[in-house]
């Protein structure tokens, strides 16, 4: 019996900002606050080492957590993640894994974030669209911050 390949969910953007003020934004927790709906994120970025996302969603509190799977400094960063929200046991099968990946461009950083280990068919344009959002609110406040 075949089981079947569910595909990634991907969403990129290009942010106009060198790579190592994206990296930063993307991994100081006060900066992460700032455009990820609020969410604050514990780790202390080492490779093997937990990640936690504390927040509300849809009016629900979560605390996410993971583990920093790569961490290369300023275009690399992968990690799991799993929430209870899903109501799914805590178990690895359950959980994504997550990597950013920064390149260099003319117009300033192209931002990839690819989502893995996906469930369901239905999951990844979802996660697509919240995953377009996220790089969309990092793009604005780093417009902001000038």
């Amino acid at each position: 019996m075949m089981t079947e390949t569910i595909p990634d969910a991907v969403a990129s953007a290009t942010i106009p900002c060198q790579v190592d003020r994206v990296w930063k934004a993307l991994t100081d927790p006060a900066e992460i606050k700032e455009y990820f709906f609020g969410t604050s994120v514990i780790t202390e970025w080492g490779v093997g080492g937990p990640i936690v996302w504390r927040g509300e969603w849809h009016g629900k509190q979560y605390e996410d957590h993971g583990r920093v799977l790569e961490f290369k400094p300023p275009r690399r960063l992968r990690c799991t993640h799993f929430s209870p929200l899903t109501g799914l046991p805590d178990a690895p099968e359950n959980y994504h894994t997550v990597t950013y990946e920064l390149a260099e461009v003319t117009a300033g950083t192209q931002v990839t974030i690819t989502q893995g280990s996906n469930r369901s068919h239905d999951e990844v344009p979802e996660a697509e669209k919240t995953w377009q959002i996220v790089l969309g609110n990092l793009g604005e406040y780093l417009s902001r911050q000038g």
